[in-house]
């Protein structure tokens, strides 16, 4: 990743704003700031040499007191641990700015005490960039201490000779999206620090450039063990730390792919969008450390597709898709993380039906029929039999469970007709035996009648 912080490029390329420049001190100090002014650059001028104390102290109240400038760049030796306090002692009540760059100045921890009033009292300063000077661990940690309450969201530390780096969560900038340490001397110690930035539970930062530094393999862990479970990283740049092996680099490939079980691979990082660690030969031969490289690509590529969906594991499941259930990838990926064992004995056999169909519509027909042909010795050869047959039982045992209820509704409402039927039944039974008792009746009637007319 480049650095922001380079002399050879101007910063404020873009940046629609009136920006005045000065022949001698006279100009600067007469007639600055102009009255639409909102940018200030000095850079490496003879006559900057001849300012008096008091003319530095009076830049500094000038600037302080426009309150339209946005930008402020003193950079390319204009400035030195004594000037830097003259300057600062005048600047500390500024509230407008928003960027600073210092880059490539004689500043040591000394100036960056100077700077500590000044940056607790910038309510809108958003960038800082001190690329190229002698602030050392110590400096840096005074600065990100005073950087607490503010809210920049930007600083860049490259080449600053920075070496151990200590991190105290409770005194860090809330607002840090951008950290550049590229080119120090951070080694493990430094890594350790940088860990508990990353642990944090609020952690906003999402671009780390930790290139060209003296990280190795065991610095690398540390850092892969604090990225685990932080989902606000997005870029994190790891080139030329000499140090970093294929193990460490292996690392950071499980990081962003675990091919070591379905879950893993699932729950494998979804956030970073950008993961370098090693140039990519130009031409199309690839060497081991390339092989790595590109797999670290393919899964961040994964990450950025799949970036601000609502569906937060279509990342991991495009993962599972394309690595897992691809024969030659998983291969190559197993053969690099040290896994041996088949994708099929993290399979229930029950979804090995859905799996196949996966396979078949992302990777083709081959695919289909090496996978079917491993599945099947798997299964042959570890599917415990007696499991499956208790996990079909349970699965049917669910469904009448699920079905208990309705069955129970419907049998009260059986009962409640067969009640009915019955007392139905019972009634008819009455009415026949009453129609009989009335018909012996009538019969009893006619025979006394005729008896009546035949004795007569």
């Amino acid at each position: 990743m480049e650095s922001q912080s380079d002399a050879g490029s101007d910063p404020f390329d873009g940046y629609n704003s009136s920006e005045s420049s000065f022949n001698d001190a006279e100009g600067l100090l007469n007639s600055f700031p102009g009255p639409d002014q909102t940018k200030v650059t000095i850079g490496r001028d003879a006559w900057l040499r001849n300012l008096t104390e008091e003319e530095w102290e009076q830049l500094g109240r000038n600037i302080a007191n426009h309150t339209r400038i946005r930008i402020l760049s003193l950079h390319c030796r204009a400035l030195n641990d004594h000037k830097m306090c003259l300057f600062f002692r005048g600047l500390t009540n500024s509230s407008s700015l928003r960027q600073m760059h210092l880059y490539d100045n004689r500043l040591s921890v000394t100036g960056v005490r100077s700077m500590v009033p000044f940056l607790q009292n910038a309510d809108n300063l958003k960038e800082l960039h001190l690329g190229g000077n002698n602030i050392q661990s110590e400096g840096f940690s005074i600065m990100f201490r005073a950087l607490r309450d503010s809210p920049i969201e930007t600083l860049l530390c490259n080449r600053c000779c920075i070496e151990s780096i200590e991190i105290d969560t409770d005194y860090s900038p809330k607002h840090l999206m951008h950290l550049g340490l590229c080119g120090n001397n951070i080694e493990t110690d430094g890594c350790r620090g940088l860990a508990n930035l990353l642990q944090r539970g609020d952690s906003t930062l999402q671009v780390l450039d930790l290139s060209d530094n003296f990280i190795d393999n065991e610095g690398v862990q540390i850092l892969v063990e604090a990225l685990q479970n932080n989902t606000s990283l997005t870029s994190f740049d790891l080139m030329g730390n000499d140090g970093i092996s294929d193990q460490g680099k292996i690392s950071l490939l499980k990081l962003v792919n675990d091919i070591s079980s379905i879950t893993a691979t699932l729950h494998s990082n979804r956030t970073l969008a950008f993961l370098d660690v090693e140039d990519m030969n130009p031409d199309e031969s690839l060497d081991a450390d390339d092989e790595i490289q590109r797999h670290i690509n393919e899964a961040t590529e994964i990450n950025t597709i799949y970036e601000g969906v609502s569906n937060p594991e279509a990342a991991g499941r495009k993962k599972v898709i394309k690595t897992q259930l691809h024969s030659e990838i998983r291969a190559a990926m197993c053969r690099l993380q040290g896994v041996d064992h088949s994708v099929f004995s993290d399979i229930d056999p029950l979804h090995l039906p859905e799996v196949l169909s996966l396979i078949g519509r992302h990777h083709g027909q081959g695919e289909l029929y090496l996978a079917l042909k491993s599945s099947i010795m798997t299964l042959f050869s570890t599917v415990n039999v007696r499991k499956c047959i208790q996990q079909q039982r349970a699965y049917h045992a669910a469904i009448v469970a699920d079905y208990a209820g309705i069955v129970a509704e419907h049998r009260t409402k059986m009962e409640e007709l067969d009640a009915k039927l019955a007392s139905m039944d019972e009634a008819v039974e009455v009415n026949e035996g009453s129609n009989d008792l009335e018909h012996r009746g009538n019969k009893r009637r006619r025979k006394w009648w005729w008896g009546l007319w035949g004795g007569a």
